[in-house]
């Protein structure tokens, strides 16, 4: 649904001309109607990157380490309440030199070598990570699974089942029915479901309606909050539903390797600009090569 930049053969011959791909193109939707509400430019830097299964390697394994606890912790004999008094004799018994009650040896005793607190996580490369985000979004776009939203991604509820809620006809389980019903349908009719791979929203902010429909039909697929966003979300689910504000602030984030640190007379490139306008439905009452472009 997304659009995408025309794919060219991989290899190409000595004697043709170099002509790399100097921008892409990228079509705001209205939601859930789809509808073509603008078009605009971005960097290929951002958004058209090739596939690099190394670096989202990284940046997945370095997500998963920073989120282990690491808080598994065992006693060991000196830890262990209980006398320190030897129980046996060293020789003549036929035992083992166990030593006190507190010996690994003996059940209630401390654990040789067990697990103590400790920090899992390890590093990476800010412009590593950063190439990485880009990367699981360049992959998504030249899949065609990155649909842009305009600015405020909400679900639309029927009228008549609001004023119900309003007033409190409905209970909580009937509620949460109907707008489970509700999401599963139009999912399934945008091919956004279960059945294809499932669908992330990812907002700016919590949008009540959409986060609650998520919440009661998960099984469809989720809504996250930019904040909560990792790499390793962008790549799980059939496609990425994100609003253009925040794919933009996204962007904004994790683009250090694209920043120049050497500032020259005083001044320090800013990298590619983030998304030009091109064309807006809003300043037209019918824009017809909008919707040609958007095709």
């Amino acid at each position: 649904m997304a659009s995408q930049a025309s794919a060219k053969n991989i290899t190409r011959s000595v004697s043709d001309p170099w002509n790399p791909v100097t921008s892409v193109p990228v079509t705001i939707y209205s939601f859930p109607s789809l509808e073509p509400r603008a078009l605009e430019s971005w960097s290929p830097r951002h958004l058209h990157l090739p596939l690099r299964r190394d670096i989202l390697h990284l940046a997945v394994i370095y997500e998963g380490d920073m989120t282990r606890q690491g808080t598994a912790s065992s006693k060991t004999r000196y830890m262990v309440h209980g006398s320190g008094r030897k129980l046996s004799a060293q020789k003549g018994s036929g035992r083992a030199r166990r030593g006190d009650k507190k010996s690994p040896l003996l059940r209630g005793g401390g654990k040789s070598f067990g697990p103590h607190p400790r920090d899992f996580s390890t590093s990476l490369n800010r412009k590593v990570y950063d190439l990485a985000w880009r990367t699981a979004l360049s992959y998504r776009y030249r899949r065609g699974e990155l649909i842009v939203a305009q600015d405020g991604l909400e679900l639309p509820l029927p009228n008549d089942f609001l004023q119900m809620v309003s007033a409190e006809v409905l209970g909580r389980e009937l509620e949460d029915g109907f707008v489970r019903k509700y999401m599963k349908q139009i999912l399934d009719g945008l091919s956004w479901g279960k059945a294809h791979g499932r669908t992330t929203f990812i907002t700016g902010d919590r949008r009540p309606n959409l986060f609650t429909a998520m919440d009661v039909a998960g099984e469809d697929g989720r809504a996250m909050l930019l904040d909560d966003v990792d790499v390793k979300d962008l790549l799980e689910t059939g496609r990425i539903v994100i609003e253009r504000s925040a794919l933009k602030e996204m962007v904004k984030n994790h683009q250090s390797d694209l920043i120049s640190s050497v500032a020259v007379n005083g001044i320090r490139a800013k990298g590619p600009p983030i998304g030009q306008l091109i064309l807006n439905a809003e300043d037209h009452s019918y824009n017809r090569s909008l919707k040609r472009a958007c095709v």
